[in-house]
Order: structure tokens, then sequence, then C-alpha cells
């Protein structure tokens, strides 16, 4: 029911968005966490902080919940078996013999422990000079009650496939069993849902979950990656 009140009438944006200039920086930080998991909590608040530093610039932040922590007592509402997957691809590029958590992948080229601050400072900075070679452009996004609709272009490289995650800015969720009970965990940028395609125009629809209200602040970052998952381009249009 919440979600039916989320949106009473179409609302359509016929405006055009593009990534950065070929000459500029996209920064993407993929956080893969669980409510499950006791070490999450703080790289979950590091990415929140990387998100409020940094977001008058081009840093996209995006967290994905994975669901193979379900399993020990408390099932991540924001949790997707699909999330997992995309993780076991990065695991593959990086020729990992295991998935973990909190892993935090940047531009695709590079992961590390989530919460290490050290770390993560010096790839923003390392990346911060890189350049993109894809412009992705939005337009027409129409936003119903069941789902968002938008067109898309990119421009520049040849590209592997383009992402499009609609993200939750923030929730709060009291957790009551297992490695995090008893705790108010805060999330942020939680990837709501995800679609990818391969081709470099056309129009994509997102389906809105039920568990997005009208008080939700919702966004669409859309990336384009290589066949090694590395990052080529990014922009983030807020809904």
């Amino acid at each position: 029911m919440q979600k039916k009140l989320l949106i009473l009438l179409t609302s359509v944006f016929y405006i055009t968005l593009y990534a950065q200039q070929n000459n500029e920086s996209a920064i993407v930080l993929e956080l893969f966490t669980s409510q499950g998991c006791s070490s999450c909590p703080p790289a979950d608040e590091l990415l929140d902080e990387i998100r409020e530093q940094y977001q008058n610039q081009n840093v996209f932040v995006l967290s994905y919940h994975v669901d193979y922590w379900n399993r020990l007592g408390w099932k991540d509402p924001f949790s997707k078996e699909s999330y997992s997957d995309y993780q076991r691809e990065y695991a593959q590029q990086f020729n990992s013999r295991s998935i973990y958590t909190p892993q935090l992948v940047v531009n695709g080229s590079e992961h590390f422990t989530g919460s290490n601050r050290y770390k993560a400072d010096t790839a923003l900075k390392r990346y911060a000079r890189s350049k993109v070679s894809n412009t992705i452009g939005i337009n027409d996004i129409k936003k119903e009650s069941e789902n968002i609709s938008l067109n898309y272009n990119v421009k520049g490289s040849k590209f592997h496939k383009v992402t499009f995650a609609l993200v939750v800015s923030e929730r709060v969720t009291k957790v009551s069993r297992g490695e995090n009970r008893n705790r108010a965990l805060r999330n942020t940028n939680i990837v709501a849902n995800r679609i990818v395609i391969k081709e470099g125009s056309g129009k994509v629809t997102v389906a809105i979950p039920d568990w997005i209200t009208e008080e939700d602040k919702v966004s669409i970052i859309a990336y384009t990656q290589d066949v090694f998952l590395k990052v080529m381009g990014a922009v983030k249009v807020k809904i």
C-alpha cells in the first residue's frame, strides 16, 4: 500500500544528463555488505562519509547487500542473490578464490576491506586523475507507482555493459537476530534494483520494490564497464 502512495500521478522529466566530459574523472565505489555481518557497519559508515564528503564531485557510491549471510539468523531485507553473483564476477576478475564482506570495489579495478579508510582515501586520490572514456546521456525520465523508465545513450569508447542501479538514499533497520542483533543499523545508497544492458542506447524500465515508500529519496546511478568490469563512465540523476 505504501508503494501505491509513492506516486499518484506519473512524473515526466524531459532532461538530458550527461556524465563527465572525456577529460574528467568518474569514481564508482561499490560496497558489498550485509546486515548479518558484524564487520560491515564500520564499512557502511565509511561509505556514507565518502558520500557526504564528495557529494558535489564525480564520486558515485553504491551499497550492494549480498544474501549469503542470511542463513546465519538474520535476513537482510535489502539483499539479493543477484548481488552475490555480481560479487562473484569480481572475484573471477580479481582471481580471488572466495568472496567476503565488507568488500569495497573501486572503479571495478581494485578491491579491499570496505572499512579501510586509508586505502579508500588513497584510491579516491588516484582515480581522481583518471579520465572517463564514456559519457552517458539520460532523458525522458518517467516515474510511476510501479517503475521508473528512461531513455539513454552512451557515447565514446566501446563498452561491455551499462548498469542502471535504483538507489535509496538511506534506511535505519532494527536487527533482532544474527551477529548484529539488538542494533539499529543505518545503511546508505542502498541498491534496491539493478538492470544490466549491453546496448549503446534504448529505453530502460526499472521496477520499484515494494519496500520503498514515499518518504524515501531515490536516484538512478548508471555506469559503463568493459569486459574486465572496469568502470568507463558514470552518471547520477535524482528522481
